[in-house]
């Protein structure tokens, strides 16, 4: 399907730029989440009146996730969670407990899928880095240091 981009989305393209991509990726998530629109002659013809309208918007969404990435960049969040006497945790530490313990701690606007957790959840104590990807140009590197409470 041909579709006419809206915002600047992670290995598919930039803003305006007109690309192909499989038909359920563009009905089930880019269309929905207005990040793409169908590449018709109107709908061509409308994103060009509104394409500085558009570079403006996304121009203020990098700057306010820059901002925020720089506020953000090499903060230590603390988490407790039960473990037992090994230093393994009952359950683990995953990318929705961070983003709770990072919006409890002010930094308002981040989601559980901005988390990148590399080697999936955390399931030991210990200090552990993670990047949140705010922007697709703009991630941070934090570390996530996960103290056990034996109970």
């Amino acid at each position: 399907m041909q579709i006419i981009l809206l915002e600047k989305v992670l290995n598919v393209g930039n803003l305006g730029e007109v690309v192909r991509v499989r038909d359920g990726y563009a009905r089930n998530y880019l269309i929905p989440q207005k990040k793409a629109r169908r590449a018709t002659e109107a709908a061509l013809k409308e994103f060009e009146a509104r394409r500085a309208e558009l570079e403006k918007l996304q121009a203020d969404k990098l700057a306010a996730a820059q901002a925020l990435g720089q506020r953000l960049e090499n903060y230590a969040l603390a988490l407790t969670q039960k473990a037992g006497v090994d230093g393994r945790l009952f359950g683990s530490v995953t990318n929705m407990d961070i983003a709770t313990g990072l919006v409890a701690a002010g930094f308002a606007g981040i989601e559980k899928a901005q988390i990148r957790l590399p080697e999936g959840p955390l399931k030991m104590i210990g200090e552990f880095p993670v990047q949140v990807a705010l922007h697709p140009d703009v991630v941070s590197n934090i570390t996530v240091v996960v103290t056990g409470d034996v109970a």
